[in-house]
């Protein structure tokens, strides 16, 4: 009897972003895609968020692989931290991907100074086992070149994983989706079909990424004034067209952001883009040429805190000042979730005088996910025996799993799962196994921290409602006060009540102290901050109706 396959989702599932799947055969696993996500709002002082991965911590010496699809950073933004917590528990294992995708993930481990990690890029069509399995990419069409799916072979069948797709078949780069290959797939058996839902709500054909060239043209052309375009800084295809459009219009280009100008260097070096000699200019040149010559590419397309054109718009960025006449393009739709970032970037832009292009008012951007006819076309292709849609809220998880069915899947073999929920599949047949742990671990800097790290909720109650600190000396004999408590206080909204409460939380103070120490004969610190703290939060909370952060220290002497 075969080997059962186990598809283990870490991420990607019920939400956009932080994309990664295990699949694992016969005791051995692949990984597909490291991604992250940005945090929100309510994540103060949180950088990134990542899977968290700790099945695969605890089967760091089982894994032959991590293949990246595409060189997003919701598919490729988490392997440093991936690859660090695995070489803690064994050799790390050889990272496979496209040119394009190797050349990003190395500049990756670079700035982390991960040097011992074996990269190999891997051409569409090339097969390589990987222990009992056997893996293939298939080129396919994103807003990123390189960008495959990602057939592992089984005893059972292929497992494929679509990774992000669309098929457009006039690319900026002349290269469709091997459109031949996913049929021959099909004809030969595909087990699993692991399908992205992105564009799923979103019926037809998506539009091509070729006629955003155009549009860009023809919206430049009618701007008097310096042009800025935000895009993904990945989306070099979007890069090289923003550039033919300024060279069509005789503007030099200039380049902002530190990922903008690192991924344009590995983008040229491998020939994906073409900038003429002369066109590329420096940021301090910007006053060298009239605003009508100048065209910025920048970061920021998500409205992401430090990001180069939301420094812009803030007023806070040290080379470039945007003012009244500049235009700004949004060349990017906001990702689910972003939605209010990039309203609040766009309104200061049009406080500072700017005008704001988006693609509600031009058509400036293509989506490089397929729509749901193109999701339909990928399920005819392939016929698979089992589906289970990734890459999606639980929405467009739905979603996708109707489009399958309508398309002649039986319902019985469509798995509708949930990030840490795997799918199990043996010669009996397919079924959703016991949970495995999964959820969110937290970037801050460069550390890394459990999710329900206190740190998070202590930052959320700073956020909100401020602190006080009543710091309070006390004999080291009896346990008495010997001063008068002293109460400092941060961030709370209470200034035109401050004396009147201050001497309050005083009095609170020294009457818990005495209470402790006549009635209850408390020495402890521990207990005694304890009680401090739940004395004084009552009293503040009764007269604010906020819960400041209370922090009692004490003193002895």
């Amino acid at each position: 009897m075969s080997a059962g396959v186990k598809v283990l989702p870490l991420g990607g599932l019920g939400e956009i972003g932080k994309n990664m799947t295990v699949v694992e055969h016969d005791g051995r696993i692949v990984v597909v895609d490291v991604g992250l996500r940005f945090p929100t709002p309510e994540m103060v002082g949180i950088d990134l968020v990542l899977p968290d991965f700790s099945y695969l911590r605890e089967r760091a010496r089982d894994i032959e692989a991590i293949v990246i699809t595409h060189g997003h950073e919701d598919h490729i933004g988490a392997l440093p931290w991936v690859i660090r917590e695995l070489a803690e528990q064994h050799e790390p294992p050889p990272v496979y991907g496209g040119p394009l995708t190797v050349a990003m993930a190395e500049s990756k481990l670079d700035e982390h100074r991960l040097k011992n990690v074996e990269l190999i890029e891997l051409d569409p069509g090339e097969a390589v086992d990987l222990g009992p399995f056997q893996m293939e990419m298939v080129h396919m069409t994103h807003s990123i070149p390189d960008s495959c799916a990602v057939a592992l072979g089984t005893e059972l069948g292929t497992v494929l994983l679509t990774g992000d797709y669309k098929f457009d078949q006039t690319p900026v780069d002349g290269s469709p989706a091997d459109v031949s290959r996913l049929a021959e797939l099909g004809r030969e058996g595909v087990l699993l079909l692991c399908g992205d839902s992105t564009n799923v709500d979103r019926g037809g054909f998506s539009s091509s990424e070729s006629q955003v060239g155009r549009h860009l043209q023809e919206t430049f052309s009618r701007c008097e004034g310096r042009i800025v375009v935000t895009s993904f800084a990945s989306n070099i295809h979007r890069v090289q067209q923003v550039v033919d459009a300024a060279e069509a219009l005789d503007r030099k280009v200039v380049l902002v952001g530190r990922s903008m100008r690192k991924n344009v260097s590995i983008g040229r070096r491998l020939g994906h883009i073409d900038i003429p000699e002369g066109m590329l200019v420096g940021p301090r040149e910007l006053t060298d040429f009239p605003d009508d010559r100048m065209v910025i590419i920048s970061t920021g397309s998500q409205g992401e805190p430090l990001s180069a054109l939301r420094r812009m718009a803030y007023r806070d960025h040290p080379q470039v000042q945007l003012k009244d006449g500049d235009t700004v393009v949004f060349s990017a739709t906001p990702v689910p979730g972003n939605e209010r970032a990039v309203n609040e970037t766009i309104d200061r832009l049009y406080h500072i005088g700017c005008d704001v292009i988006t693609a509600r008012d031009a058509p400036v951007h293509a989506s490089g996910h397929g729509h749901a006819e193109e999701v339909k076309l990928m399920l005819n292709l392939v016929k698979p025996r089992y589906v289970m849609p990734v890459h999606g809220d639980f929405k467009r998880l739905r979603l996708h799993a109707e489009l399958a069915e309508s398309v002649g899947v039986d319902p019985d073999a469509i798995f509708q799962a949930d990030n840490g929920l795997p799918l199990l599949i043996d010669e009996r047949g397919a079924r959703l196994g016991q949970r495995e742990r999964s959820g969110m671990i937290f970037v801050d800097g460069v550390e890394i921290g459990d999710v329900a790290d206190v740190a998070l909720r202590d930052r959320r109650m700073l956020s909100a409602d401020g602190i006080f600190v009543v710091v309070v000396t006390i004999a080291e004999q009896d346990g008495s006060s010997v001063a008068d408590p002293e109460v400092i206080f941060r961030g709370v909204p209470f200034l035109d009540q401050a004396g009147e409460l201050v001497e309050e939380i005083r009095r609170a103070a020294r009457e818990t102290l005495e209470r402790a120490a006549a009635e209850e004969g408390i020495r402890e610190i521990d207990l005694l901050q304890q009680m401090l703290h739940d004395d004084l939060a009552k009293l503040v909370y009764d007269r604010l109706r906020r819960r400041p952060m209370v922090l009692p220290v004490i003193i002895e002497i």
